[in-house]
């Protein structure tokens, strides 16, 4: 491979693991609240076989890529479900006592299916990324150029270990502030329209704009209204003593 087509390559791998790690940071906070009923010895087992599960899911996904990418329902059931989970949440009662009584068994399982959701939204970015890169003589994985295949399977590795060691974090800060859980599901739930927008958006639908939703204006409201949720939820959270 010449040089100039490997920097080129490790300059879009440097750019992909920067934003897998700006959306590995939704998925962390997910990961915190499903595991933090827990005990403590359970916690990271319940994380880190959950990421397991996922990862096993994006390896696969990256195979049918060009599918995930075209079809919109794939896009539109990602959106449902983070759109769920955060209603569900921020809507039930007696939450903290129902989350106690859930088995290890079952905060994997749905540990997983939000690492998946996430995922569709983090494969997207990545395909967006590394789809305009120059074709190489290396081989193909599953109709894909090799070289691709690899910087996205880096940037899914990197986003992945960004998930791991945050999801540790984000437990010990909901635990000391419990009250920082609602904010939380907020970010899940906002992060959930936007995947909807990409749906909406999408040529089969083109109910909105592509260039809207890709443009400056939706990513200037998206990030504001993330960064408003964060500062706020940080604020208005008390300290448990």
């Amino acid at each position: 491979m010449e040089i100039s087509l490997l920097l080129e390559y490790g300059w879009v791998l440097i750019v992909l693991i920067f934003l897998e790690g700006l959306l590995s940071a939704d998925n962390a906070l997910v990961l915190a609240i499903m595991a933090k009923h827990l005990p403590e010895n359970q916690q990271k087992k319940a994380i880190n076989i959950g990421l397991l599960l996922a990862f096993i899911f994006r390896i696969g996904a990256i195979f049918i890529i060009s599918f995930l990418f075209h079809v919109w329902q794939v896009q539109a059931i990602g959106a449902a479900y983070l759109i769920f989970i955060a209603l569900k949440h921020l809507l039930k009662r007696n939450k903290n006592k129902e989350m106690r009584g859930k088995s290890y068994a079952l905060t994997v399982t749905q540990i997983a299916l939000a690492d998946i959701a996430f995922a569709i939204d983090s494969i997207l970015a990545a395909v967006a990324l590394v789809i305009a890169l120059p074709d190489t003589p290396m081989f193909q994985i599953g109709g894909m150029d090799g070289a691709k295949f690899i910087v996205i399977i880096l940037g899914a590795i990197a986003g992945l270990i960004v998930i791991r060691f945050a999801a540790g974090y984000f437990v010990r800060i909901l635990t000391k502030r419990p009250s920082l859980e609602t904010a939380a599901m907020l970010i899940v739930g906002w992060v959930g329209v936007k995947l909807l927008m990409h749906t909406l958006a999408h040529q089969a639908l083109h109910i909105i704009s592509h260039e809207f939703v890709e443009g400056p204006i939706w990513n200037t409201i998206f990030w504001a209204v993330m960064l408003l949720i964060a500062i706020g939820g940080w604020f208005l959270s008390k300290e448990k003593k």
